[in-house]
């Protein structure tokens, strides 16, 4: 069976810098698949979709809300040419109900066990038109390795450099943060994978430098203290969503091959202060995450932060507005008030305001993003402090002799065009 699997183009943030990871949902999702299916595997946003080209069915991987029209615009021209189109993914979830109108079928939840049986009902002519596992989530422990070898590699180099991996050694997330709906779409009951399955797949994959993308891996403190043992071994060098704050397990993260985290930034407080300086003291780099237009924020608020941002010494931050995506409390909250002004989601990127702020206008909470990227980075461009954390991640590799000799002259050359302000 030939099977298609596409991940729709995306707009990145307008300040971000342009580089593609390579996406873990369709990796993850190729790995639950039967060992009779051929899969080819197409990334929007680095390659061109050959819509002639001769498959069975086709399977459209969306993670982000912003990919969910173009993703029903892929769908709509395979399906005019007769051909069978399953949607899955994060914002199939998100979306589901509008998502069915352009589908043969979706999938919601997690796939491992039951893609056998949704190909099976395709090869009899018996597709559903929704596979709903929303409530019913496999044990954790049949997930297996990515499908990683389905990756156009080369793609994802940066300026001939090599990008990190993506691995996840948990799913489910016991906090309900206002803004997310991980607690929807994968339940708020902690599931870490065995973790000697988790260590083998990061094993295995040729690639020194990883992206751990738990929702968070400070969620129990016998079993993250337990993977970062585990992971020293294996010498990688790897970022993450936030380590838990105590300094044993710091400590072990830092031996373990902890490069940066990404640690969001919500107060002025001095326990932020505090929790960002011990990440330091352990040689962990810090992107912050701030989110901007909580009804919290005045203006004179969200000034007093970026203020904040920079006494603190971040490596980087990346800077959105509150977006009210579907299934969260703040969707909720925002929908029952009547301040969404846009049901667009074209326009859900993170960095367009899309609803009435409490304490200023939708225009006025705009020019404070845009005044929050120029403060932070006025004294130092994005890609100084970006190759200022490379650097720390270079030198650590040195250090362990596991960076690799191609990357050197490289790395070297792009380190000199930074010392010369180029």
């Amino acid at each position: 069976m030939r099977f298609k699997l596409i991940y729709p183009r995306w707009p990145k943030l307008a300040r971000q810098t342009e580089f593609h990871l390579p996406p873990h949902g369709p990796v993850v999702f190729a790995a639950t698949l039967p060992g009779y299916v051929s899969v080819d595997f197409v990334d929007e946003n680095l390659e061109a979709i050959d819509f002639d080209e001769p498959v069975d069915i086709v399977g459209i991987s969306m993670m982000l809300t912003v990919q969910v029209k173009r993703g029903w615009e892929i769908a709509d021209t395979y399906r005019a040419k007769g051909i069978t189109v399953i949607f899955g993914g994060i914002a199939t979830m998100l979306h589901a109900e509008e998502t069915m109108a352009h589908a043969d079928a979706v999938f919601l939840g997690e796939a491992e066990g039951r893609m056998e049986k949704v190909l099976d009902d395709f090869r009899r002519g018996e597709l559903h038109r929704r596979y709903d596992y929303l409530d019913d989530r496999p044990d954790i422990a049949l997930v297996g390795p990515a499908r990683r070898d389905i990756l156009n590699r080369p793609l994802y180099n940066h300026k001939g450099v090599q990008m990190v991996d993506l691995v996840h050694a948990s799913r489910g997330c016991r906090f309900n943060c206002y803004p997310c709906a991980v607690a929807y779409l994968g339940g708020r009951h902690f599931r870490p994978r065995p973790i000697e399955k988790a260590i083998a797949e990061m094993a295995a994959i040729d690639n020194n430098r990883l992206f751990i993308v738990d929702n968070s891996l400070a969620q129990d403190t016998a079993w993250e203290t337990e993977l970062f043992k585990e992971m020293i071994p294996l010498k990688k060098k790897w970022c993450c969503h936030p380590i838990e704050d105590r300094p044993e397990v710091l400590d072990l993260a830092a031996r373990a091959g902890a490069w940066y985290v990404y640690q969001a930034v919500f107060d002025t407080s001095d326990y932020i202060r505090e929790r960002i300086r011990r990440y330091h003291d352990h040689g962990i780099g810090v992107e912050g995450t701030i989110l901007l237009g909580l009804d919290s924020h005045t203006e004179d608020a969200i000034k007093r932060l970026i203020d904040f941002l920079l006494e603190i010494e971040l490596d980087l931050a990346e800077f959105t507005v509150l977006t009210p995506f579907p299934h969260t409390q703040a969707y909720r909250d925002l929908h029952h008030q009547g301040r969404i002004l846009t049901y667009d989601w074209d326009r859900y990127s993170a960095d367009q305001v899309v609803y009435r702020p409490r304490h200023m206008s939708p225009e006025r909470l705009q020019a404070l993003l845009d005044y929050a990227w120029d403060a932070f980075y006025r004294d130092e461009s994005q890609s100084m402090k970006m190759a200022r954390l490379f650097q720390q991640v270079v030198k650590k590799e040195m250090a362990d002799n596991t960076f690799r000799p191609r990357n050197r002259e490289l790395a070297r050359q792009s380190f000199g065009r930074q010392q010369e302000g180029g």
